[in-house]
């Protein structure tokens, strides 16, 4: 997914704000859905995040074309565990392993087939 850096995204020196860059990973997990016209947000069913383990490699500027790329590296019947890359054209910015818990009700349940099937394209 390719995101766009604007002024809004960034602090007074034109640098990306350090927690825009799990915004713009929380977007491309909402287009995962969004490309195949679902939602991610079903009446009482959706992920949350869990855990977060961000690495700050490089900053992000305004006006920046950035790629967003999503991997699956650990599947549970209740969780997945993401993988998010950020880059500038060939420049690794930032990279994030984030774990999603699936929630039915507000409570822990397992993952649907349809939703795992969504995914497997992205292991």
């Amino acid at each position: 997914m390719k995101i766009r850096v604007y002024y809004e995204d960034t602090d007074i020196g034109g640098v990306v704000y350090y927690a825009n860059y799990l915004k713009f990973c929380e977007r491309a997990r909402s287009d995962i859905f969004f490309d195949l016209g679902l939602s991610p947000h079903k009446e009482n069913e959706f992920f949350v995040v869990k855990k977060v383990e961000a690495d700050y490699i490089k900053s992000a500027k305004f006006s920046d074309l950035l790629d967003i790329n999503t991997k699956v590296i650990s599947q549970k019947s209740a969780s997945l565990c993401i993988y998010h890359e950020i880059f500038r054209k060939d420049e690794l910015l930032f990279t994030a392993k984030i774990k999603l818990a699936y929630l039915k009700n507000f409570k822990p349940s397992k993952i649907p087939n349809n939703i795992l099937e969504i995914f497997k394209f992205y292991k």
